[in-house]
């Protein structure tokens, strides 16, 4: 691929379905040999713009150009992708290695050529020993291994995962996580992933597009996406949400509604702007307040609540404080030793949470008018673990 040209470029790309915007004016460009994940919750259009660059679907505006090609009009079997499926689409009548072979035996390559991709995509994804099986004698996780063989022995230049692990059991699903990324780092392939599951995308993926309405709020690598979250969408829908309400008090600082003023980086917000202070669940500290009402002083911003609710979740437990008006915030505190999780307050204690400033991240509402905690998203109040984040 020539420098300096996305493997996969989307331009203003829009989609209707008579009255309903499914994909809403979208541009994004990756680049070659890039794992890109289109995460986001039921609905919000990432299946709609994966199906438009396999050309199952045709946008309604905008191009869409592979490698630099518009592929605007070519049907599935003419680009240069392959779909990877949740339901797996294995013919049930063949062997594993008839499955794998099926792509290239249409296309006529020479029998000593299929024998040799065959073998050597059974081998990457483990699966030599199965080569005579039929798929009702594997398991799910071997079956969705011989879909991705049979994917990527067509050498496709992007090849594009629609939730193809959200059959499977968590167990199963976080160790295909990390074979599927050795394998997406070894064949050097453009891989376009959707799903709804955040740990999964933190996981697996160089940089995540999330989606909300049709519409990207932010696109950026895993670590940023988590912790410098770009609209209050991102910030509830990756982890634990953690959104105090406040207003932009002057240059560099923001009040909170229940709480202090605090310095803050704003982003281009403006003096007198609404707008959401987020600290993840980890970074807080939590301290019980003694008769007079103060803990003792740390010097660090802090809020004040009630423990509403613990919720023990093996290596850490999850405290919810009430802080009035609606607001929750979940603090999350590692199981050191079984003692010191048994000072910990319980329901109706009333405590401090304090936090060092440089872990506090101010975010704009988002534009979807849609904070992010919904059934899909991961709303603190009702005690959902939290989601690690990818390092290296």
């Amino acid at each position: 691929m020539e420098k300096g040209i996305p493997s996969v470029e989307l331009r203003s790309v829009t989609k209707r379905f008579e009255d309903l915007v499914a994909v809403d004016g979208l541009s994004l460009e990756l680049a070659g040999g890039e794992f890109f994940t289109l995460l986001g919750p039921s609905g919000c259009g990432k299946t709609t713009t994966l199906r438009m660059i396999a050309g199952f679907e045709q946008p309604s505006a905008g191009a869409i150009r592979i490698e630099g090609a518009d592929v605007a009009g070519l049907p599935p079997h003419r680009r240069p992708t392959n779909t990877v499926f949740q339901s797996y689409a294995l013919f049930p009548h063949l062997s594993v290695e008839d499955n794998v072979a099926f792509g290239l035996r249409r296309k006529r390559v020479e029998k000593p050529e299929i024998t040799r991709r065959v073998a050597a995509e059974l081998e990457r994804v483990g699966l030599s020993a199965e080569a005579k099986r039929r798929p009702a004698q594997l398991s799910g996780g071997q079956q969705q291994r011989v879909a991705l063989a049979r994917a990527l022995v067509n050498l496709p230049k992007v090849l594009l995962l629609d939730e193809p692990l959200g059959a499977l059991d968590r167990k199963l699903r976080k160790g295909l996580q990390i074979e599927l990324k050795r394998i997406q780092r070894e064949v050097g392939v453009t891989f376009v992933y959707v799903t709804h599951d955040q740990e999964e995308a933190l996981t697996m993926s160089d940089r995540i597009a999330v989606m909300n309405r049709g519409r990207v709020e932010q696109v950026a690598d895993p670590e940023q996406v988590y912790e410098r979250p770009a609209t209050t969408f991102v910030a509830g829908f990756i982890g634990v949400s953690n959104l105090m309400p406040a207003v932009v008090a002057g240059p560099g600082e923001v009040r909170l509604d229940r709480g202090p003023t605090v310095r803050a980086e704003l982003d281009g917000l403006s003096r007198g702007e609404r707008c959401h202070a987020v600290v993840r669940p980890e970074k807080l500290r939590i301290e019980l307040l003694d008769a007079a009402g103060a803990p003792a002083s740390n010097g660090l911003p802090r809020v004040e609540g009630v423990v509403e609710s613990s919720l023990y979740l093996g290596t850490a437990t999850q405290i919810v404080v009430d802080l009035g008006d609606g607001v929750r915030m979940a603090v999350l505190v590692p199981n050191a030793s079984e003692a010191e999780r048994q000072r910990l307050p319980g329901g109706g204690a009333r405590v401090a949470l304090s936090w060092d400033p440089e872990q506090m991240h101010v975010v704009r509402k988002s534009p979807g008018g849609y904070s992010g905690s919904d059934e899909e998203g991961h709303d603190a109040a009702r005690g959902a673990e939290p989601k690690a984040t990818r390092r290296g």
